[in-house]
């Protein structure tokens, strides 16, 4: 059996064969868009028609070329970048280039029994586009809080003591009488951020909205402290919960399965910090609530620190008891939603 691994580029995509022992057997270069698509497929299937594909990216730049080759009937996996990027290492080549990237990437296809499959567009991804769109509102809305802060820092100095945040109505309100009687550029500047300020509010509550609409009725949302935005960002991040063999690969790419750092008689774990960040995230957010508002889980931390646990280290194991509950309300709302939409 041969692999072909393809590195993907905004414009660019950088394709490698090899054999059942590895060997590169041959390298081209295509161009990322339909033309190019389609010459990679003729490639591919002159090559091997049988040959198992891998591609790194098939979420963002790979994603056209991969879902055009599974349409063609091609079997397409996704190739984790700390897979190919160990790979790289290996192949011998001095230097970075495309096509050693390809080369490891096919290699890596070749070897991994257990690879991911390709996330196809399906229902789930436009949550996930919503979710993501909110997010740019809410990093925007924070940036023109803190510049309008530092401009009422030096325009209305202690306004704090009259508006305590400026994220309320009731103080925007305030901060604008405030605003009144000064003149000049920057004063101008603090009443257009505060202006956008209520605009970007609306753009966010609207998207809420949506996206609430999206995940009504979701199982998940019966757990203590997964609202609607959390489920949302588990539901969009995860895609088709289906394509995970199990909780403890599901919990592998939240980056919550701890990782073996043991040497000689020293048996140890250490903290995961790869795994797909969106998914921890969100994750923390419900143990971080159910720690302070579900008394089964304060009692869970609670033992926790008895045994000379950390605050930290209690609530990583709070994530990774909730990993199972969360996987298996995902699975039970997989066909609901799909159905939904």
């Amino acid at each position: 059996m041969s692999a072909i691994g393809i590195d993907t580029h905004k414009g660019t995509l950088a394709a490698c064969v090899v054999d059942e022992l590895g060997t590169p057997r041959a390298e081209r270069t295509f161009d990322n868009d339909p033309p190019g698509h389609r010459a990679l497929l003729a490639w591919a299937q002159a090559a091997d028609p049988d040959a198992v594909i891998g591609v790194e990216g098939s979420a963002s730049f790979g994603a056209p070329a991969a879902r055009f080759l599974i349409g063609a009937g091609c079997s397409v996996w996704e190739v984790p970048p700390q897979l190919s990027r160990r790979e790289r290492i290996r192949t011998r080549r001095a230097g970075k280039s495309d096509p050693g990237d390809a080369l490891a990437i096919a290699r890596v296809t070749l070897r991994e029994p257990d690879l991911p499959p390709v996330r196809l567009a399906d229902w789930s991804l436009e949550i996930q586009l919503l979710v993501g769109a909110r997010e740019d509102v809410v990093l925007e809305m924070t940036r023109v809080r803190n510049r309008l802060h530092a401009d009422l820092r030096i325009l209305v100095p202690g306004y704090g003591a009259k508006a305590s945040n400026l994220t309320t109505s009731q103080h925007q309100r305030t901060v604008a009488r405030l605003l009144r009687p000064h003149v000049g550029v920057q004063a101008e500047l603090a009443r257009g951020r505060l202006k956008r300020l209520r605009v970007l509010a609306g753009e966010e509550h609207a998207l809420a909205v949506r996206i609430g609409a999206r995940v009504e009725g979701h199982p998940l949302l019966t757990l203590p402290g997964a609202g609607s935005i959390v489920t949302a960002t588990l539901v969009g991040e995860v895609g088709d919960v289906r394509r995970f063999r199990s909780s403890d690969a599901f919990a592998a790419l939240a980056g919550v399965a701890p990782i073996p750092a043991s040497s000689g008689q020293t048996q140890r774990m250490r903290l995961n910090r790869g795994g797909n960040r969106q998914l921890n995230r969100a994750l923390y957010t419900i143990a971080l609530s159910q720690a302070f508002h579900h008394p089964p889980a304060k009692a869970y931390i609670a033992r926790k620190r008895a045994a000379g646990k950390t605050w930290r280290e209690a609530l990583r194991a709070l994530k990774r008891q909730l990993i199972r509950t969360v996987f298996r309300l995902l699975q039970a709302g997989a066909g609901s939603l799909e159905m939904a939409a």
